[in-house]
């Protein structure tokens, strides 16, 4: 059986700080976000829609519409109606661990001692926003954008 050194010792074996999470939190987003969601915007309305439009070029930059119906001339209405929540968490924790390792001298009837020590800490945020986006298209006989009107909100 190996002797023990004849002074007293302490041996810190393992320090280590375990960091978690693999993925940024942008990249969560983009892969639970498609890209027609990202992009309807009060400002993509403004900047891309205007009457005299077709149908069509109105397509090619919303999509779809949520609902279709008619207004009062009979003519078409697109409405698209957006609502979204986003919430965003911040977390971040450390840990550490650190074995201790002792001897008793050759006087000494204790052999010798083995420890585990560890601490661990985490701190957190959530915040949640709320934004809705509702676009209302009318359209004349002929499918082109005769008026359009737009409303945002965020709380």
């Amino acid at each position: 059986m190996p002797r023990l050194p004849e002074k007293p010792f302490v041996l810190i074996a393992i320090l280590s700080v375990l960091v978690s999470g693999c993925m940024s939190a942008n990249e969560h987003y983009q892969q639970t976000h498609s890209a027609n969601e990202r992009l309807m915007t009060v400002g993509l309305v403004q900047k891309e829609i205007s009457k005299g439009m077709s149908a069509g070029q109105v397509a090619a930059v919303l999509g779809s519409p949520n609902i279709v119906t008619t207004d009062e001339k009979g003519g078409e209405v697109w409405i698209y109606d957006k609502i979204s929540t986003d919430v965003t968490y911040s977390n971040s924790s450390a840990s550490s661990a650190a074995l201790l390792l002792g001897g008793g001298t050759s006087g000494n009837a204790g052999g010798g001692g083995l420890g585990f020590g560890s601490l661990s800490q985490s701190a957190g945020a959530r915040s949640k926003t709320q934004r809705t986006l509702t676009v209302v298209i009318k359209y004349d006989a002929h499918k082109r954008v005769r008026d359009f009107a737009y409303h945002a909100s965020r709380f």
